[in-house]
């Protein structure tokens, strides 16, 4: 094929940017920019906030808790102090990256990233103080009111930053990054349409140029010479000014793909490789050091050791607390229990824990049957084996209580994955390649999907499906904060009740 044709070929596979990002057509190096002046802007914002939060810590503090007014040196010495503090939280983050990686981390790792340099700021500004002498007439309670003070700044502005990023690059004022896209252009178009929704915006894809194989006087393999076209290529997307370069290959591309690679390498870009029908797959995945070697790290265990001891931490001191609160229902319910239909308590049933280990779930009895095992049939609207209490007891949320006990004992977690009867879980682990990852952590009284409206029925495939999705998303992102947001959820969003029967 002449380069003629190969040209002709790839301009017909160019992705119009108004065909991928919607209405909106961004020019080159706009959204870049735009990108670097908010970043600025935030970064001033945090600076200026954090020295009236500081600045407003101390002088409150002064004259409420001081019972006095600061007379103007007083005033004066909070100002340079707090003007002190903000630059060191400014160089820290700066430092450590922390506005630039916005764009790769989650919300939770942001705010995460923004209190921790909170830390080390008032860490290295009380040993200052304590070096150089300087600490006279500052007490303790007013570095404690400024520290808390200046964390709940940055955490607000954080926040505030993160969503309005988000809602910039949704609606096309903001590239992330532009990436060329090399290969077929159906691939091309799926990754672009996968990609758009973080801000990466195609620019242009090109076909990926191919050796001919067999012919008499080709190159050696090895040759970068052996790729025809792949110097014109390198032209053609010099002048795009693009961030990224990918190419897409099949098994039968590797060696084309990896030829290409070498002869774009004199591009200022980074230069990706991605297997076609592994996108997702590659999305989750990370280069990392194994002893003296490198993999690609496809999956890791969701929590470190250090998160699993804090979440169990939580668990069993919020579980404690929990059961102190509620304890007068274990003393009405059962009585309510046994005044409204023949039977135990309590009832037990077998359902899959952490790493599929079967565990013994605790439930108030709210039917008139003990079904379990291969005998478990999901309860339906207007079950006739639901009994009035019963159905009182599953619309509040009031028959799980006994799962307390559960979490002092380990078996479960306040928050994770609710734990479906054995029968389902065999089910749906053939119909959903990912089930089986729900127990990667403890299951939970409550959880993300519960709290997003998916409990109840899972008559449907796509409902399961969808709390399934939601299930894995509070794997990947979890944090201490998404645990109490989703707490806070149980109790009173309006969510959590929908399907409740």
């Amino acid at each position: 094929m002449s380069y003629a044709s190969y040209s002709n070929s790839a301009a017909s596979t160019k992705l119009p940017a108004h065909s991928i990002a919607g209405s909106t057509t961004i020019p080159a190096g706009s959204g870049k920019s735009r990108m670097a002046a908010l970043l600025a802007l935030a970064a001033s914002a945090e600076f200026l906030l954090v020295v009236v939060a500081a600045y407003s810590a101390a002088v409150l503090y002064h004259r409420l808790i001081g019972l006095g007014s600061p007379d103007p040196p007083e005033a004066a010495k909070y100002a340079q102090e707090s003007l002190l503090i903000s630059t060191f939280q400014l160089l820290v983050s700066i430092g450590l990256r922390q506005y630039s990686r916005i764009q790769t981390q989650p919300r939770h790792v942001f705010l995460w990233s923004g209190a921790s340099s909170v830390f080390f700021v008032f860490s290295f500004f009380i040993s200052m103080m304590f070096v150089l002498r300087i600490s006279d007439g500052y007490s303790r309670a007013i570095v404690i009111a400024q520290a808390v003070s200046v964390l709940l700044t940055v955490f607000c502005t954080r926040a505030v930053l993160f969503s309005f990023l988000q809602h910039a690059i949704a609606s096309g004022l903001i590239d992330a990054r532009r990436v060329i896209l090399v290969g077929d252009p159906r691939h091309c178009s799926h990754f672009s349409a996968q990609a758009i929704a973080t801000g990466i915006r195609t620019i242009r894809s090109f076909e990926l140029p191919r050796s001919s194989a067999g012919s008499p006087d080709s190159p050696p393999p090895d040759a970068v010479q052996a790729l025809p076209h792949a110097g014109q290529l390198v032209a053609d997307c010099r002048p795009l000014r693009a961030d990224d370069i990918v190419i897409l290959i099949s098994e039968s591309d590797v060696p084309a793909a990896l030829a290409l690679a070498s002869a774009l390498s004199e591009l200022p870009v980074d230069v990706h490789v991605v297997p076609v029908g592994a996108v997702e797959l590659m999305a989750m995945s990370r280069i990392t050091r194994f002893g003296n070697m490198m993999t690609m790290r496809l999956f890791q265990s969701p929590l470190t050791p250090f998160n699993r001891a804090l979440k169990r931490a939580f668990d069993v001191a919020a579980a404690i607390v929990g059961l102190i609160l509620v304890s007068p229902l274990f003393i009405i319910v059962p009585i309510a229990i046994k005044l409204d239909s023949r039977g135990p308590v309590l009832f037990h049933q077998k359902r899959h824990g952490f790493n599929n280990e079967p565990i013994r779930v605790l439930k108030f009895r709210s039917m008139t049957v003990m079904e379990d095992g291969d005998n478990f049939k999901p309860v339906t609207r207007h079950d006739p084996r639901v009994t009035r209490l019963g159905r009182f007891m599953r619309q509040t949320n009031i028959d799980e209580l006994p799962q307390l006990f559960n979490v002092l004992v380990g078996d479960m977690s306040l928050v994770g994955p609710r734990p479906h009867a054995t029968s389902q879980n065999d089910l749906f682990a053939t119909l959903i390649s990912s089930f089986s990852r729900r127990h990667n952590v403890k299951p939970g009284i409550t959880g993300w999907a519960q709290v997003n409206g998916y409990r109840g029925e899972t008559d449907t495939l796509e409902k399961m499906q969808h709390r399934v999705e939601h299930d894995l998303y509070y794997i990947d992102n979890w944090s201490l904060l998404l645990d109490l947001k989703i707490l806070v959820l149980t109790l009173f969003s309006r969510k959590v009740y929908w399907n409740a029967h």
